[in-house]
């Protein structure tokens, strides 16, 4: 995947599409402080948050679900 490499100073700011700023808050060492704006709808997560997430999906994505079972339960109303 390209990658683009912008300079920005503090309170410069970039957008993504028609709907998404982030700004540059603040520099403090080797610390940057981003503000986000961006439509509710959109999630906004940092990498490793992302990544966790999508690590557990892959996951329950992969467990075998026993349908006759399940089809019971709703049946019943059995949640165990």
């Amino acid at each position: 995947m390209p990658v683009l490499i912008l300079t920005r100073k503090v309170r410069e700011s970039i957008t993504i599409g028609n709907h998404i700023t982030v700004s540059v808050l603040d520099v403090k060492g080797s610390q940057v402080k981003l503000g986000i704006s961006a439509p509710k709808d959109i999630p906004v997560n940092r990498t490793e948050i992302f990544n966790s997430i999508m690590n557990e999906n892959i996951r329950a994505a992969e467990t075998p679900i026993d349908l006759d079972n399940l089809a019971v339960k709703l049946e019943t109303g059995d949640d165990k």
